[in-house]
């Protein structure tokens, strides 16, 4: 271990005994799903209120967003209390009770954490199977750090397998101990992760560059800012380590406008890394120096795609470029770049710390590791949870989510975003696997699952995902664009009763259209949610067509509509 890395390590275990040192400790969840239900004024309050006892600090997400605003109290002798739902009045409580005494104030307490026993009418939260069913690698840090603050990210070993590379191991070794883990893409194509970056790696241009792709539009999935508003050192860290092990000068972590709290989380996460050379000239005192910025976008679904993402991050409008050449021979600017997922990169500094066979030894033999799945629609515990590869769907929807929020049963999911696929019950025993999901007619993509109970028209769910589709094409390509705005036109004659009898032939020649003649994904995918709808609904969809039904209203009425011709 370098004495720079020894330093930091000291001046975070210094911060640490100041923190909790004898002191109870009151950490506030305050993510995007937190502030918007009030965590912000919680936290505001509680930091007002004066006692030498009792620190206030702020945290992320644990992701149990069913559950905000959420308050752990973390007590001297290592118990943790967790009490949801708080409004003001309700944390004015929790502060006077820890003010004049250590016992656990159990009024408002949603589950506990120690060693002992406390109580058995408070459950221990790690015999909740929406915390026990998960492992959390990536999202390790969730609901324990404050966001951006560098010394607590060191006090959990933070930064250490940056650390552990520059000085242990070649950039092979790296690259090798990567692609060995089996960590693959989390964006949505699967690729694996080592492979891409021996890519770029032995290109010996003098300039290359390391991208990270937080655009992350689709609905119903929000991991990604929830990792940069959360615990965006280990992205930090783990886009240094890209760097090393590709032999690359410079990272940008692009990102939507407007999305302010994890926009801010990671330009201050970057700042402090600069601060203690972490980034820039001589990382750590080695021979390795790397930068790294924020690079923003305006409203663009498509600008997720890597190509269009660099078009972007140049200045220019997201479209996709043809291909070749490829990014790792001609990218940004067009210099060799390599280009990841946020999820991705999370993985890397917990593979290198602790090696590629441990990261394989959790997940199935071709997907390794974890996935971090967005629950949301009709589910009792909506939230992000990191769980095992190889679980099934069945239990991430009974086990970690609760099952369904209504008196009816879970119908059909919709997963992998807009460009994904919609499965029906009968695939709900496929493995959270990337190519057994395939297989079944959709993608995990993303992470993103949308839960539908049978309230829902598979016709009225399908046409939105193809609305959406529409408004998001980019234009370029004349099959995308016309193709969704067609698709659109059948499946609202289809919601409307008005279809005709070829309209099912119709939709599977513009999709077929669709997959042939667009550059991208978006064009190339646009059909999916129709023919993964056709494999489980086929009969719902087919009575719409012989207008034997009315479609239900589905609970994902769009909020914007498709523009007219005139417009």
């Amino acid at each position: 271990m370098t004495e720079e890395y020894k330093k930091l390590e000291k001046l975070a275990t210094d911060h640490i005994d100041d923190l909790y040192k004898d002191k109870v400790v009151i950490k506030v969840q305050t993510g995007t799903s937190g502030q918007a239900v009030g965590a912000d004024e919680i936290f505001s309050f509680l930091s007002s209120q004066k006692n030498e006892k009792i620190n206030v600090i702020e945290v992320g997400s644990m992701g149990l967003m069913y559950l905000e605003p959420l308050i752990v109290v973390a007590l001297p002798n290592s118990d943790k209390i967790f009490y949801a739902n708080v409004d003001e009045q309700i944390s004015k409580k929790i502060f006077d009770h820890y003010s004049n005494s250590n016992d656990i104030l159990k009024d408002n307490a949603f589950a506990y954490e120690s060693p002992r026993n406390i109580d058995a009418t408070i459950p221990n939260i790690n015999d909740l199977p929406q915390f026990s069913k998960q492992l959390r690698i990536a999202t390790r840090n969730f609901g324990e750090i404050t966001p951006g603050n560098i010394l607590q990210y060191i006090s959990t070993g933070g930064y250490s397998a940056l650390n552990k590379a520059l000085f242990e191991m070649s950039p092979e070794d790296v690259v090798e101990e990567v692609k060995n883990s089996g960590l693959r893409g989390r964006g949505g194509a699967a690729f694996p992760t080592g492979v891409k970056w021996s890519f770029l790696a032995p290109n010996k241009a003098p300039i290359k560059y390391v991208l990270c792709n937080c655009e992350e539009g689709d609905p119903g999935a929000y991991n990604d800012k929830g990792i940069l508003e959360t615990d965006p050192h280990t992205l930090v860290e783990g886009l240094i380590l890209n760097g090393y092990a590709t032999n690359s000068n410079k990272s940008y972590v692009f990102i939507r406008q407007g999305h302010e709290i994890p926009i801010k989380a990671i330009e201050r996460a970057i700042s402090e890394a600069y601060e203690n050379g972490l980034l820039g000239k001589n990382i750590l005192g080695s021979n390795f120096s790397f930068d790294m910025e924020v690079s923003l976008t305006g409203d663009s679904y498509v600008a997720g795609e890597e190509t269009a993402l660099m078009e972007a991050i140049e200045g220019k409008r997201s479209t996709p470029r043809f291909k070749p050449p490829f990014p790792a021979a001609s990218g940004l600017w067009k210099k060799p770049t390599n280009i990841n997922n946020v999820k991705t990169i999370s993985y890397v500094p917990q593979i290198i710390k602790n090696g590629s066979e441990w990261f394989k030894s959790t997940g199935t033999e071709k997907s390794s590791g974890t996935a971090i799945v967005c629950l949301s629609g009709h589910i009792n515990r909506p939230g992000m949870y990191e769980v095992p590869m190889g679980m099934t769907i069945e239990e991430v929807l009974d086990e970690v989510g609760g099952g369904s929020n209504s008196n009816k049963s879970i119908k059909m999911l919709q997963t992998g975003g807009p460009l994904g696929g919609v499965l029906g019950k009968e695939a709900f025993s496929t493995k959270i696997d990337f190519d057994e999901m395939a297989q079944s007619g959709a993608i995990l993509g993303s992470g993103g699952i949308i839960v539908c109970d049978e309230t829902v028209s598979v016709v009225d769910l399908i046409r939105n995902l193809v609305a959406f589709n529409q408004f998001e094409s980019c234009g370029k390509c004349f099959p995308c664009r016309l193709g969704n705005t067609h698709m659109y036109d059948v499946l609202q004659r289809l919601a409307d009763s008005k279809s005709n009898p070829n309209d099912l032939q119709l939709l599977e020649r513009i999709g077929n259209s669709m997959k042939i003649g667009s550059l991208c994904g978006h064009g190339q995918l646009g059909y999916n949610p129709i023919s993964s709808s056709l494999k489980y609904f086929e009969s719902e969809i087919t009575d719409s067509i012989n207008n034997k039904i009315e479609p239900l209203e589905s609970m994902l009425t769009p909020t914007r509509t498709r523009p007219n011709s005139s417009e």
